[in-house]
């Protein structure tokens, strides 16, 4: 007899098999580990992710690495290549997919902090006439989220190539996920170069042109589909879906790109709407665990009732965790818990989530 999370995947209809250059069914996102979480981190992919079936990890690198490429991107503290390594082989070793992630065009920066990339070359900067404050606030007159590097800018590719083809060496992979998400800052009228400029084809341009690079080397590129969703138009509004226009790239970006569609706040069903545009798309829940449910019950049903041809397009479940490792698992393992949090965690949400598969294995 088969395993309950092999029946879930013929309940829907995919393989839990599929070879290393097919999308898995089942997905896991975290920020990648520090040094010193290691070793805890690589046994919670033994003994948590292993015994699931997840078949993919995403890892959040961003400049967590020792980039011999770039050295002065590196983060103070960060991952050895040695240190990937020990992540490889403990994926490998329970055939798991490994896809490390660097934020690219948005996420430039966090609260009152720049990030690497454009604190040491600022003239990538978007909007460089936009300073950090010394207290972050939301909403601000600068209408200042996360800053973007500038898509346009002649010397920003080849600095974020050099990471992205570093990174994805070292970890042995055949896919890269770009992030992309909550870009706010595109197209800038006070920019020199992207100012006046369609800010969907700005953004459309950029997943393409990082998607062709990938390609050359035979790799797929994954991003976040906030920004492909009309957040005004469906009332999603402007964190899960774009404000700015940039909805109408979902028509313009190569079709071998892979959604991860995110809900947090509502378990919407916007797979549907990629999934129609001819895009494959995975649904992504985070710390509402009850919402996780309702989202992979959508995702049985509307692979169940479409057509062949579409029902290909919906891959799966991503749980995702947007703390870093240490303190998810100080909270998967009840070193430190939250006692205001209640039920809505991120280590709640994944073991809900994937309790619901085992249901519906068991109900199949």
């Amino acid at each position: 007899m088969c395993c309950l999370h092999c029946r879930f995947f013929q309940y829907i209809g995919a393989s839990p098999n599929q070879n290393r250059q097919s999308p898995a069914n089942s997905w896991f996102c975290i920020a990648a580990p520090q040094p010193k979480q290691l070793d805890t981190f690589i046994k919670f992919i033994h003994e948590e992710l292993a015994p699931r079936q997840v078949n993919t990890l995403i890892l959040r690198v961003d400049f967590n690495y020792e980039f011999d490429s770039h050295p002065e991107l590196r983060d103070s503290i960060a991952l050895s290549k040695r240190d990937v390594k020990k992540l490889v082989k403990a994926c490998r070793q329970h055939n798991i997919r490994l896809i490390p992630q660097i934020n690219l065009l948005g996420h430039q920066s966090w609260a009152s902090k720049t990030t690497n990339l454009l604190r040491v070359y600022p003239e990538f900067d978007e909007t460089p006439q936009v300073k950090m404050p010394e207290k972050y606030v939301w909403p601000n007159p600068d209408g200042l989220y996360c800053k973007s590097y500038c898509p346009l800018h002649p010397g920003v590719h080849a600095v974020v190539f050099a990471l992205v083809d570093e990174i994805c060496d070292a970890f042995e992979t055949d896919a890269f996920h770009a992030g992309m998400d909550e870009v706010f800052y595109i197209g800038h009228d006070a920019c020199p170069r992207c100012s006046g400029r369609d800010k969907a084809e700005l953004f459309a341009d950029e997943v393409n042109i990082i998607r062709n690079h990938l390609a050359e080397r035979n790799r797929k590129l994954w991003i976040w589909g906030d920004r492909l969703i009309d957040g005004k138009t469906t009332g999603i509004g402007l964190w899960e879906g774009s404000f700015n226009n940039t909805y109408r790239a979902i028509d313009l970006i190569a079709k071998d790109v892979m959604i991860c569609d995110w809900h947090y706040e509502r378990p919407d069903q916007t797979a549907v709407y990629f999934a129609t545009k001819g895009l494959s798309v995975i649904t992504c829940p985070w710390r509402k665990p009850g919402f996780a449910v309702l989202q992979t019950q959508d995702m049985v049903r509307f692979r169940k009732s479409v057509t062949p041809v579409m029902k290909e397009r919906f891959q799966g479940m991503m749980q995702t965790v947007w703390s870093g490792a240490g303190p998810f698992l100080d909270e998967f393992y009840g070193v430190k818990v939250n006692p205001d949090s209640g039920e809505d965690t991120a280590s709640n949400c994944f073991r809900t989530m994937f309790g619901e598969i085992k249901r519906l294995s068991e109900a199949n």
